[in-house]
């Protein structure tokens, strides 16, 4: 997968707008180039898996592509494909939730020997951060990425997931427990 690093929140220039709502691939293309980083990221960190994020990730861009039309402006359209891709990765993860009816396991069930550990500040360091954040409960997952990855606060995640605030605050207190146990 090839994907520029200019995926900017700033609001596409509004000639490549119209170009995508009229149907214009190469500009539809630009678009992904411009969005597809920041997008794939949100993706792999909210399945817990990069080829998981990879399918999400083209699903999510054909589902802008068809809705394209639709945009109105009201927002910058990174804005407003990022939340697009925001809707469509927890719709992933509760469709998930309810074909496996998992439920979120204690700090006690995890199995915290699989991961090995860095000893420095290095690339290998934070690739073991994400394999440590992909072993996190779903839950977890899924509020810590929201929370301490992307920024958004406890009440929205909230509103967001269909939990309460409180339910927020504990996924989080629990998901930074068990990544210091996997990463100590």
């Amino acid at each position: 997968m090839t994907v520029s690093t200019t995926d900017s929140a700033e609001s596409a220039p509004p000639e490549l707008v119209a170009r995508c709502q009229a149907g214009d691939v190469d500009a539809f293309a630009e678009l992904y180039s411009r969005y597809a980083s920041r997008i794939f990221s949100l993706a792999t960190r909210m399945s817990g898996s990069s080829q998981t994020g990879e399918d999400l990730l083209q699903e999510i861009f054909l589902q802008a592509y068809r809705k394209i039309a639709s945009f109105k402006g009201d927002a910058a359209l990174g804005t407003w494909l990022y939340r697009l891709a925001l809707n469509h990765c927890l719709d992933f993860v509760r469709s998930r939730h309810a074909r496996m009816d998992k439920v979120t396991d204690t700090i006690g069930d995890a199995d915290f020997s699989r991961v090995p550990v860095a000893r420095r500040d290095t690339p290998v360091e934070r690739i073991d951060l994400e394999r440590a954040v992909q072993q996190l409960p779903e839950g977890c997952r899924e509020v810590f990425v929201l929370h301490d990855v992307e920024g958004y606060e406890h009440k929205e995640i909230a509103a967001m997931l269909g939990i309460a605030e409180g339910t927020s605050k504990s996924q989080v207190f629990k998901a930074r427990m068990k990544l210091r146990a996997l990463l100590t």
